[in-house]
């Protein structure tokens, strides 16, 4: 079975790195940085603490960024330094049919994509938070274009990415559930 499933991941992969060119290698790996997405995140920022007021908004701000940060730590520790599979830029058996931008690859391993994880764990998160269909299906898409890019970039199997953005949103919805079950319930509406 998980031949099978490896199988079928690594012809995903080759099927989906295979749509390249000169001008989406730049595109995907301006994409793939996070210092891209900084005004993005400074927008977030401005609104939740528009919406929640800033002593609120701050409490909001510190619970997705543990949100992330365990996404983030998890995904590593958790997954890439127990499963220890190879990413695809590493994996010899697929040296020369995978397209690999810049020669950059990352660590040594990728099952679960850090990239994923951490931008779906935001958009759960901020999703969760404002309930509106708009903003969900605009972080949904943002963090589906940043996923897709680490495929395109051949640093991690499309399976590293939905495994990494499953993780992501289930941290983030238990984050969420905690912000808005203990601290609103226990803090603000009691006081």
């Amino acid at each position: 079975m998980i031949e099978w499933l490896n199988d079928i991941d690594t012809r995903l992969l080759l099927f989906l790195n295979s749509f390249n060119n000169s001008f989406f290698d730049m595109l995907m790996y301006y994409i793939s940085k996070t210092s891209t997405w900084i005004p993005f995140y400074i927008i977030i920022i401005f609104l939740i603490i528009r919406k929640e007021s800033f002593k609120r908004g701050s409490v909001v701000l510190l619970f997705l960024i543990l949100s992330v940060s365990l996404a983030d730590f998890t995904s590593v520790h958790l997954f890439k330094e127990v499963f220890q599979r190879l990413r695809p830029c590493h994996n010899q058996e697929l040296q020369g049919l995978v397209h690999i931008v810049h020669d950059k690859c990352g660590g040594l391993y990728g099952f679960i994509s850090s990239h994923a994880t951490n931008t779906f764990a935001v958009a759960m998160f901020v999703s969760l938070l404002f309930k509106n269909r708009y903003v969900w299906i605009a972080m949904l898409l943002w963090a589906s274009i940043i996923s897709y890019s680490r495929i395109y970039l051949g640093v991690h199997y499309p399976g590293d990415v939905i495994a990494g953005s499953l993780w992501g949103m289930i941290i983030s919805f238990v984050f969420y559930k905690i912000y808005n079950n203990i601290y609103l319930n226990k803090f603000i509406i009691k006081n």
